[in-house]
């Protein structure tokens, strides 16, 4: 077998084309920002075997790319707060993002596929790092169940607050 040469391409995304008649295509994923706090360590070191109580806050934000047509960058953010009793155990935040690229659809479906769909796709890495990150701090994992991202996407619509498409 012989070596052929290696040649960079010059835009990272031209060997990557979206099927035809697909809706939404992921062009990339990446981590923007990673945060962990264990303010309260290494006191509750000494009640081992305790799990803290935790819960979780999600976040979703769209943009359209300037440069590129029919692209977004869509923002998955996660908070996971746990504490024991009054103390807390841990913080950790997360910004996941991906870059879509959008087939031929509707303007009106735009907003709810990148809101539901494409943070339904990012999630599933999203809860691996948070578990991970966790777990490396010294703490059992936290079971962080599916999310429900088109009911997320109602209940924020409904209260005014849905994040718009920018």
């Amino acid at each position: 077998m012989a070596d052929a040469p290696f040649q960079p391409v010059s835009d990272p995304f031209a060997a990557n084309q979206p099927p035809a008649g697909a809706p939404i295509t992921v062009m990339g994923q990446f981590l923007k920002d990673l945060s962990f706090e264990s303010p309260n360590m290494p006191a509750l070191m000494e009640q081992a075997g305790r799990v803290p109580q935790g819960l979780i806050k999600v976040d979703v934000k769209a943009r359209k790319l300037p440069q590129a047509e029919q692209q977004y960058e869509v923002m998955l953010s996660l908070r996971a707060e746990a504490r024991h009793q009054d103390q807390v155990a841990y913080i950790a935040e997360l910004q996941y993002g991906g870059l879509f690229q959008v087939g031929q659809i509707g303007t009106r479906m735009i907003e709810p596929l990148l809101l539901i769909e494409a943070p339904r796709l990012l999630f599933p890495f999203a809860r691996e790092i948070i578990a991970n990150i966790i777990q490396q701090a010294g703490f059992r994992a936290m079971l962080i169940h599916p999310i429900d991202f088109a009911m997320h996407y109602r209940e924020q619509k409904s209260q005014g607050a849905a994040p718009a498409v920018v």
